[in-house]
């Protein structure tokens, strides 16, 4: 698994979202994720409804993913 795979997924399950990924090892990452769903939620909502679009790679592929979650609001602020 790698960065930009990652970003794919995350954007094609989050309809108009922006993911900025990293990670160099190939099983640790982190990620920004902006999302107007985002609004009105929690953060624990947040990741869960990001780890939803990455499914069973979670614990797998990708051994851990770091999330920043933000609205597009709170991106710009």
């Amino acid at each position: 698994m790698n960065a930009d795979a990652i970003r794919q997924l995350i954007e094609a399950g989050l309809p108009g979202a922006r993911a900025d990924v990293n990670g160099e090892d190939g099983v640790h990452f982190d990620a920004t994720v902006v999302c107007a769903a985002f609004a009105g939620k929690l953060p624990l909502a947040r990741h869960r409804m990001v780890y939803a679009t990455l499914g069973e790679r979670m614990g797998g592929e990708i051994h851990a993913l770091q999330l920043r979650t933000l609205t597009p609001e709170e991106a710009t602020a």
